[in-house]
């Protein structure tokens, strides 16, 4: 992959077609949280009836069948996608090889479908054997930090910590809010040991090409698939270490740096922010539309 500064695109159509499969990110592409951003929904659609299979490909540490339930209360088409493989559903091979634990389960009680049939139980941490996180418990109130001290003594006793949300920060709205990723983040500045199976990590992109394979019904050529995201250290660099093309969507968590007042893409910002963390994007838009 090319490090040169990625190129700038003002419409998806304009590449769509030197593609077979698409693995797009959620949040921040095709929604904020909030509500569906319809001109990316029809894009997707667009794509799905005239030229393949798209893949939506999420962080978020629920099994697949709850994201459906949430992009469907969020007027998300379902022509739009034609699978959803989510980081709950690779991290729940993670949580298998350990049940029953028990862990010690870090996050809100809309995330318990993720242990669902796994035999996982749960207990406070002085007698957990391993840490579960799929977020804080109130994302709208806590940050990191709130689980300094109770990280230290998990540190202490050397407990893996798996994280079901690698996302360090997801747009809400009009707010950033702190996710599994932020968590995982502190704990292994700590001296802890994390794992991790979402985005930027191998499993959940072998789970996802595997899906746009049996969709299209034929073995899957990697230069010929495009991941669509806004999160560079989940998106566009799974995307790299993966060795696939990368559309970066610039409007998402970097919109502040990365678009202009009139709302077009800043390209010689875009360029930069690749640069400062060694990535690189194939292509950059400004919002994700046909």
């Amino acid at each position: 992959m090319s490090a040169s500064p990625p190129k700038t695109c003002v419409r998806f159509s304009e590449i769509a077609r030197s593609y077979d499969a698409l693995l797009c990110d959620v949040w921040g592409v095709i929604h904020n949280g909030r509500e569906a951003f319809p001109d990316a929904c029809a894009a997707l659609g667009r794509y799905r009836a005239e030229v393949g299979p798209v893949v939506l490909i999420s962080n978020s540490p629920r099994p697949h069948a709850q994201v459906i339930e949430q992009l469907d209360g969020l007027g998300v088409p379902r022509e739009a996608w034609s699978e959803i493989v989510t980081s709950g559903d690779a991290t729940r091979l993670l949580l298998a090889e350990r049940a029953p634990g028990p862990a010690w389960m870090v996050g809100p009680e809309r995330d318990l479908a993720l242990y669902d049939g796994l035999g996982v139980e749960f207990s406070e941490l002085a007698d957990a054997t391993f840490i579960s996180v799929t977020g804080p418990y109130d994302d709208e109130t806590e940050e990191p930090a709130d689980y300094r001290d109770r990280f230290i003594d998990a540190v202490s006793r050397d407990l893996v910590l798996i994280c079901a949300n690698p996302d360090v920060v997801v747009q809400r709205g009009d707010r950033l809010i702190y996710c599994g990723g932020a968590l995982a983040q502190l704990y292994e500045s700590l001296g802890g040991r994390v794992l991790m199976a979402g985005k930027p990590y191998p499993i959940i992109y072998d789970l996802s090409l595997k899906k746009a394979q049996a969709a299209l019904g034929r073995p899957v050529d990697k230069a010929r698939v495009l991941c669509i995201g806004d999160g560079l250290p989940t998106d566009i660099r799974g995307a790299n270490a993966q060795g696939l093309d990368v559309l970066f969507v610039a409007s998402g968590i970097h919109g502040a740096e990365t678009i202009l007042a009139d709302g077009t893409l800043n390209a010689a910002a875009v360029a930069d922010l690749l640069h400062q963390d060694g990535l690189s994007a194939t292509y950059a838009i400004a919002d994700l539309i046909w």
